[in-house]
């Protein structure tokens, strides 16, 4: 069957090809939005009726994609060419005068699932399937996606969907084996600003002869992720042989899961979810746990912050999560334990990419500044990772790993792991800053995770990476008026003063108690 037969709108006849016209790059960022731009007056818009925003197919040789459709109506294109925006370009593989067809894009049949979903209907484990193979290849817009997060939300899968959930997001993308060998793993469920403990974790793990390749997400609602936080020190997008020649050199590494097809339909909808800021549990067990599946973990040691204002806000929410990310990693063989731990405030000193990764330096090289949380959260999720694995006998291996970052051999791993993965790096500092002061006397009695996440962000992490928020002030700590409570970091003045409007219009970030 042709592209043209399968794609056809119904009761369309059209006898021979696609319509094709030639590709042009208008250099439009969309971010991961694929964006077709037509001439109003286009043949191809006239003749098949093509409306601004449609959601139509493109096609490019082997390649297919979904994009959405606007029109133009000055002589910004010819009405022989087609402008597309530079995320449709790069998964088109396309170069200057390429020809692409054209054609509407047919309802999905998976959809017909998101819909029952959304009415109230669970998934089965084939639409589950159907559902992540198409989000896979990208044959769902981002409307659509968007439908099935929020589906996924409002109408929560229950411990058999997750399961499906979370073999659908393996079974679409490559898987990475190792010989039998035990392949260790670490993870926080996230909504902790300023918890970069992997990079830390990984040092420790490697430097005491386990394995442990790691590959972590960007940011979904956070200012930043392991991923992020390592792009500012070394390269993180390594493909599967790369990923395979750090670890066999270093027994870890430190990848960006993006760069490879592990669980690549999670990755698609990370990116809504991160738009949408939502992040249900279904998802989140199913993205956690696909990904270390896809990567041949055997060992698996979850960090879970509890909190008022951390994603986690309770002990029974936390020992639900728990249960379920327990159960679902069961049904894989992978064995799990996970650690409920502090998420009152914020750990380390920075938030954001640059500002995290300077944390990470400082506590792997032992500087008398680097922040003591930071390092003693490491220490103890490393210690529970050899643990589990049965490298260190229980009760022993925090011990193990406190030695390994004391006596510099986590320091030393750290800088190959860097080296192999092409250098390290020197964080960037952030050229305009404002020091946010105390309106008065006290001592701090709360501090708002979200809320100052927001901060970071509205300064431009993680895509500005050295933007972000520097703390000054924890939880108990007496203050005085107009000391520092925290430090904005932008790359730009504007960034920086939509960030302090925030503050001004939040002046209770950080509250303070008399005395």
């Amino acid at each position: 069957m042709s592209l043209s037969d399968a794609i056809a709108p119904p009761n369309a006849a059209r006898a021979g090809p696609a319509p094709a016209l030639r590709a042009r790059r208008l250099g439009i960022d969309t971010l991961d939005e694929t964006v077709l731009f037509l001439r109003r007056d286009c043949p191809v818009c006239r003749s098949e009726g093509f409306e601004s925003r449609a959601t139509v197919r493109l096609r490019h040789g082997p390649r297919e994609i979904v994009a959405t459709l606007y029109h133009v109506t000055d002589h910004l294109l010819g009405t022989d060419e087609a402008g597309l925006s530079d995320a449709a370009w790069k998964r088109l593989g396309l170069t200057d005068g390429d020809r692409i067809e054209i054609a509407h894009q047919p309802p999905l049949a998976s959809m017909g699932a998101v819909r029952g979903k959304l009415y109230g209907r669970r998934f089965s484990e084939e639409e589950l399937r159907a559902v992540l193979a198409d989000t896979a290849v990208g044959r769902y817009s981002e409307v659509e996606l968007a439908a099935f997060v929020a589906a996924c939300s409002a109408r929560p899968l229950d411990a058999e969907e997750t399961v499906w959930l979370t073999r659908a997001m393996v079974d679409v993308g490559d898987r990475l084996t190792w010989d039998g060998r035990k392949i260790l793993d670490k993870h926080s469920v996230g909504g902790l600003p300023g918890n970069r403990t992997t990079p830390i974790v990984v040092a420790i793990v490697a430097a005491l002869g386990q394995v442990m390749p790691k590959t972590s997400s960007r940011a979904i609602t956070s200012p930043a992720g392991t991923a992020d936080t390592m792009e500012v020190l070394t390269r993180v997008d390594l493909d599967l042989p790369e990923i395979r020649r750090v670890v066999e050199a270093e027994g870890g590494c430190l990848a960006w899961g993006g760069g490879v097809r592990l669980s690549p339909a999670d990755d698609i909808l990370i990116r809504v979810e991160r738009a949408l800021d939502l992040d249900s549990q279904g998802q989140l067990v199913g993205s956690v746990l696909s990904k270390k599946i896809a990567a041949g973990a055997t060992h698996l040691v979850l960090d879970m912050p509890v909190g008022p204002t951390a994603k986690v806000r309770s002990r029974a929410a936390a020992a639900l999560l728990a249960q379920r990310l327990e159960q679902t990693a069961a049904a894989f063989g992978l064995k799990t334990r996970v650690l409920v731990s502090d998420g009152t405030q914020p750990v380390g000193r920075g938030i954001g990419p640059a500002l995290e990764a300077r944390d990470v330096l400082a506590g792997l090289k032992l500087d008398e500044q680097a922040p003591q949380d930071l390092a003693d959260r490491a220490v103890a999720l490393a210690g529970a990772v050899l643990e589990l694995a049965e490298a260190a006998l229980a009760g022993q291996g925090a011990t193990m790993a406190a030695a390994a970052l004391r006596d510099g051999r986590a320091w030393a791993k750290f800088q190959r792991i860097c080296e192999a993965q092409g250098a390290l790096r020197e964080p960037p500092l952030a050229p305009h800053r404002a020091p946010v002061l105390a309106g008065r006397a006290g001592r701090i009695a709360l501090i708002d995770n979200r809320r100052l996440a927001r901060v970071a962000k509205l300064a431009g992490a993680p895509e500005a990476k050295a933007a972000g928020v520097e703390l000054h002030q924890w939880l108990g700590n007496p203050v005085a008026a107009d000391e520092p409570l925290f430090t904005v970091h932008a790359e730009t003045p504007g960034e920086l003063a939509y960030a302090l409007d925030y503050v001004a219009a939040n002046p209770d970030l950080m509250q303070l108690a008399e005395g």
